[in-house]
């Protein structure tokens, strides 16, 4: 942990000079918050972060979305005590687009289908050979959320000085068991990873890949925990040199 920084109205502003920094703190509500980093590494043969431009022939985002890298630690370790927020995204394999074919059986086939019991085939346009590194902090949850959790999660948060740095530890610990609280998929359920841990060492930042993406969504409940369904999405998100980096909440935001 290497120093500092205050957030005010969603602005980080350095007060150490010193460019990494693990350790923030925010103030919100007049509320001093310790948030903690965490990261991770994941690969797998085939992805999919759907577009919901796309429609009933879905195609993939280069990289995962902000809402799916969060799902993605929560699956490791999950609590509804603090909150994940993702910050950074570093594809290290080249973007590579394939056509997937399968029969769909869920519930958005027509009443007759699902009645009979038939399927339809679904076509995708996915991502495959896929490996990324993701960075996240984590927050202990809002004052605003705090009434909606559990009661086992408040019994928690009341006996934890730190919720931050108790789910930092804990989940470096599962990270490095191969643990998680549900199997981590990348995108669609069918996708699973044949990685998930530790940064290796062999691993590169394919930095000669950039694009903007004119319109990515952010999250499908926005408010936060046991919430309804609020889509967001973030404008202009730029992948630069192999890095994706989320846009503040509240910046290039509708």
């Amino acid at each position: 942990m290497s120093g500092w920084g205050c957030i005010i109205k969603g602005y980080p502003i350095n007060n150490t000079g010193i460019s990494e920094q693990n350790i923030y703190k925010y103030i919100l509500n007049k509320e001093v918050i310790m948030s903690y980093t965490v990261e991770m590494e994941i690969s797998g043969n085939t992805a999919m972060w759907t577009r919901p431009d796309t429609g009933d022939c879905p195609v993939s985002y280069p990289a995962p979305t902000y809402s799916a890298v969060k799902g993605i630690f929560e699956s490791i370790l999950w609590g509804p005590a603090v909150e994940v927020i993702p910050k950074k995204v570093e594809i290290c394999s080249p973007v590579q687009y394939h056509n997937y074919q399968t029969n769909y059986g869920g519930p958005l086939r027509k009443s007759g289908v699902v009645t009979s019991g038939g399927s339809f085939q679904l076509l995708a346009t996915v991502l495959i050979d896929v490996c990324y590194r993701l960075y996240a902090e984590v927050n202990p949850t809002s004052k605003s959320n705090k009434d909606k959790i559990p009661e086992s999660a408040k019994n928690w948060d009341r006996k934890t000085t730190s919720p931050g740095h108790a789910y930092q530890e804990i989940f470096n610990r599962r990270l490095k068991r191969g643990q998680c609280f549900t199997i981590p998929c990348l995108g669609w359920k069918e996708f699973g990873p044949d990685y998930f841990g530790a940064f290796r060492e062999n691993i590169i930042v394919q930095t000669g890949y950039s694009t903007e993406i004119p319109s990515m969504l952010r999250e499908v409940f926005s408010q936060g925990y046991n919430s309804k369904a609020s889509f967001s999405y973030d404008q202009n998100v730029l992948i630069k040199d192999g890095v994706l980096e989320f846009p503040l909440k509240g910046e290039n935001r509708c």
